[in-house]
């Protein structure tokens, strides 16, 4: 896969579709490598005349990792934001969306369509804010607008995404991987024995293991302010997915996100989780697709019209 310079680090990136169609940048969440986003539902997208990206963020797979900037700790993070107290987290989300951003300029991409899962969704949100010329439309993915009030995580799901593997070995890491897209899953589409080895295999074996990327990437989510407020003034055309049954982060990121967009669409589906399953590829497809679909259609339209 090729790399791009971008915002100061090395994203790592894989296009799929024509150069000359428009565009849909996918933005992953937490922990979470490119290879999250399904190739088939990738190869899809592109099948439906889009240009797809999907990327490494900072600190995760091939894209640069910010080692030199040490290992915060989330848990004394959270606890200096509750009580008053500043925090200095190495980055924020606003510098992981000016690296899309970057990202898009690296390769000569001038506007895109901005879709974003889990943390992916909180920095695709800040996309739509801060880069709004740059954004065709927005899709925000089991996410949240990060309001403090809103209910958290299960004490269950935390603990599966928070527990360490019992060693470094290849296959101690595989089965932390599993336990935690079991923890998470989705009721609904649960993903079979199968699959689940294959994606944990192919996750470890691709990037390196260090938990460091993954605290700075939380200390980011910990440290930027709710965006509710910001989010009012969102013009760009706005679906927010999110599953009925998600134990991360639970049904009402969404529906919280959906209100603070002016005319945001808003599709809760039930027995999803915080996943992303091969049973879930084909709703994913149907529905981002039909909607970046109707968003051109009507670009189109206001052209033709003008």
């Amino acid at each position: 896969m090729p790399q791009a310079r971008a915002n100061g680090v090395d994203i790592e990136y894989e296009s799929f579709g024509r150069v000359g169609d428009p565009t849909i940048l996918l933005i992953m969440g937490l922990a979470a490598q490119l290879t999250l986003w399904p190739e088939a539902l990738c190869r899809g997208l592109a099948a439906k005349e889009f240009r797809v990206i999907r990327f490494d963020n900072r600190d995760i797979g091939k894209s640069t990792h910010l080692s030199d900037k040490g290992a915060p700790d989330p848990a004394e993070l959270m606890a200096k934001l509750m009580s008053g107290q500043p925090v200095a987290p190495p980055y924020t989300l606003n510098d992981m969306a000016a690296d899309a951003m970057g990202l898009l300029d690296a390769i000569g991409v001038k506007e895109a369509h901005i879709v974003g899962a889990s943390m992916g969704g909180m920095i695709a949100q800040l996309v739509a804010v801060l880069y709004p010329a740059r954004t065709k439309s927005l899709i925000s993915i089991m996410s949240t607008t990060g309001r403090r009030d809103l209910p958290q995580a299960k004490p269950e799901a935390m603990a599966a995404i928070m527990a360490p593997p019992a060693s470094l070995g290849r296959e101690d890491r595989i089965e932390a991987a599993i336990r935690i897209w079991r923890a998470i899953g989705s009721p609904g589409y649960r993903a079979s024995d199968a699959e689940l080895r294959a994606l944990a295999e192919r996750e470890v074996d691709r990037g390196p293991y260090e938990p460091a990327g993954t605290a700075r990437q939380m200390a980011a989510v910990i440290a930027t302010p709710p965006r509710n407020e910001m989010l009012k003034a969102v013009r760009a055309p706005t679906l927010v997915i999110h599953g009925a049954d998600d134990p991360l982060v639970p049904v009402e990121g969404g529906t919280d996100t959906a209100a603070s967009i002016p005319g945001a669409e808003l599709i809760i589906n039930p027995g999803m989780g915080h996943d992303m399953t091969e049973a879930l590829t084909p709703i994913y497809l149907k529905q981002i697709g039909d909607f970046v679909a109707k968003v051109e259609a009507a670009a189109k339209r206001g052209r033709q019209e003008s």
